[in-house]
């Protein structure tokens, strides 16, 4: 077994991110391991632009993206151990991985920072009904065959899930020549951002079909057509609205799971919400020195979010390895009312200024979004507009929290009736 200071586990850019910020912290002996043959993750296959506008202050692709954090790792001299497979963490910062150079090997960590990411939800978790034919794939299945291997998964498509990547691989699939019949909604809402419903599927005229699902696949050998339906409120077909459309391929976006195994056989406990580790301010989760940051702890939207959650548990692992890391000041834990879904970080344990990440449950317009300690106000903030697709943030103060008595903070959206706030 060799020891080295700090396991970073995922070499996307979450990774790569934080093992940047933990050298800059002073941390010398890191190591980051990535099951893929290259660092960058998911970012490789994300030819589009729209990467890096907050980060940067230029647009960039997602391998341009990668490329920036890629070359601070090298440049630092960061060791990392590429097509290396993680089985396993323990409690006691433990971790067995394998690849076929070393074979299994045990490394004991000084700390870990879980960087994993996510997969998508697979056709099997849906319950659709119909028979098993080619034509059916994750719509970042397919991205990864077009951008990567250059097939075309089909010709005429129907996209189940309007998220980011759906609505990216509408555009994608049509400017390579498909034709994509529809774009169905579950929801009343869209679940990407406002600009790639605009970008991807109003400049290309392809129909989003909000409240409608697939209810049944039609095909054999190969996908000839869906059945797709209207919903009720309670998300139940209304079979009446049945309708036949004609397609070779189904494209599926509908929602991503963060990739928590190894989290779980830690014994790290899950938010029931993110489905990621629960973590406090720094990232760190239940069992000291051990953190978690990007689309493991949370689904994102942005990829510079992720960069500044990634370098927050970078340089917070850094101090926990250096001795820093001072007994808790505080314990705030963080509720939500139902309207806003769930926030991260789910506790504060520091009288410092926050920045609290959060979603909401619908779309909400003409809200004030309040956190409150009992009837005390700490924090209040008008907004026109909130909507499940995008996380929002507010920032706490020192000083506001140092006003907290109860030990709980509430988030909660305000409608604010004079102004029509209803939600849409």
């Amino acid at each position: 077994m060799t020891s080295v200071d700090l396991v970073i586990i995922g070499g996307g850019s979450a990774g790569m991110s934080a093992a940047v910020a933990a050298y800059d912290a002073g941390l010398r002996n890191i190591l980051l391991l990535e099951r893929g043959n290259a660092l960058g993750g998911i970012l490789l296959q994300c030819v589009h632009n729209g990467f890096g506008l907050h980060r940067f202050k230029e647009e960039l692709t997602g391998p341009e993206y990668a490329y920036r954090y890629e070359k601070q790792v090298r440049e630092r001299g960061i060791p990392f151990k590429l097509e290396t497979t993680v089985l396993d963490i323990t409690a006691d910062r433990v971790v067995t991985a394998i690849n076929s150079e070393d074979g299994i090997f045990t490394v004991q960590a000084g700390a870990i920072i879980l960087a994993m990411g996510c997969r998508e939800r697979p056709k099997g978790a849906l319950n659709i009904a119909g028979t098993r034919p080619a034509g059916i794939f994750t719509a970042g299945t397919a991205q990864k065959y077009i951008n990567i291997d250059g097939y075309m998964p089909g010709n005429e498509v129907v996209i189940l899930g309007s998220g980011d990547i759906g609505l990216i691989m509408a555009r994608r699939m049509t400017m390579e020549g498909a034709k994509v019949k529809a774009v169905c909604e579950l929801m009343p809402y869209s679940g990407g951002l406002a600009r790639n419903i605009e970008q991807c599927l109003h400049d290309f005229n392809i129909p989003l079909m909000l409240s409608h699902t697939v209810v049944e696949i039609h095909g054999r050998e190969r996908v000839t057509g869906v059945t797709v339906a209207k919903v009720d409120e309670r998300r139940r077909p209304i079979p009446e609205t049945r309708q036949y459309i004609a397609c070779d391929t189904l494209l599926l976006s509908c929602g991503l799971i963060p990739e928590n195994e190894l989290t779980r056989s830690a014994g790290i406990p899950l938010d029931r919400i993110t489905n990621g580790a629960q973590v406090d301010q720094n990232r760190q989760t239940a069992i000291p020195g051990i953190f978690a940051c990007g689309n493991v702890l949370h689904v994102h939207d942005l990829v510079d979010y992720v960069s500044e959650e990634a370098e927050i548990a970078g340089r917070a692992a850094a101090a926990f390895v250096q001795g820093k890391n001072t007994a808790p000041a505080c314990e705030i834990a963080l509720r939500t009312d139902g309207k806003v879904r769930y926030t991260v970080p789910q506790r504060i344990t520091a009288e410092e200024d926050v920045r609290v990440y959060f979603r909401v449950a619908d779309v909400y317009r003409g809200v004030t979004i309040t956190v409150r300690d009992g009837e005390q106000m700490i924090f209040s903030k008008k907004k026109g507009k909130v909507a499940p697709g995008e996380m929002e943030s507010v920032t706490l103060t020192a000083a506001q929290l140092s006003k907290v008595k109860s030990g709980c903070l509430e988030f909660s959206l305000c409608l604010d009736e004079a102004k029509g706030g209803e939600s849409a």
